[in-house]
């Protein structure tokens, strides 16, 4: 199964400061991390960010300032303006994400999320593009919180093995990207 997928990177990354996407782990900027472990895996990549960067197609929120989930809804639309019935979002400081996501995700049905022993990863699924309407609504009514929505639609957790370095570690404090360098 090919689908196309976006890198959510729309944070502020107050935590870290400054723009996570652009914050260098061993030598290179963290979005290049996560690209590398995700093309081979999706027919195309985009990225979800306020400006563009790289040579990544920009997909730009329809709704700024609403969070990841404003960004889940622009990678929809950007997915259906593709053909796609499915797209793949992942976050933009999660570099160790595994070499076989969109095959375990897509044995999943509805949405498919990733899930370890910490719970879901809520911006690592596999999401119905036809679910942008009723993601709109959820956004104007107030929803913000991805696993608050997505515990709304047909969800199906995708279970993944703890391993080392964890698959699914964000990188949101100058801590967290020493660790991360420590296990390159």
């Amino acid at each position: 199964m090919s689908v196309p997928g976006v890198i959510l990177a729309g944070g502020a990354g107050r935590r870290i400061g400054g723009d996570k996407a652009q914050h260098l782990l061993a030598g290179r900027p963290l979005w290049q991390h996560v690209a590398e472990r995700i093309t081979p895996q999706v027919s195309t990549l985009a990225v979800n960010a306020p400006d563009p960067f790289g040579d990544l197609p920009h997909v730009p929120d329809t709704v700024p300032g609403l969070g990841p989930l404003a960004g889940i809804l622009a990678a929809m639309l950007w997915a259906q303006g593709q053909g796609a019935d499915r797209v793949l979002t992942v976050a933009v400081d999660t570099p160790f994400l595994p070499h076989d996501l969109v095959a375990r995700l897509a044995n999943g049905d509805g949405i498919a999320m990733a899930a370890t022993a910490d719970g879901l990863h809520g911006t690592t699924a596999l999401w119905p593009t036809h679910l942008s309407v009723d993601l709109m609504q959820a956004l104007t009514a107030g929803t913000r919180k991805v696993t608050e929505w997505a515990a709304t639609q047909d969800l199906t957790r995708v279970p993944f093995p703890d391993t080392a370095p964890p698959p699914f570690f964000n990188i949101n404090t100058p801590e967290d990207l020493a660790r991360a360098e420590a296990w390159m």
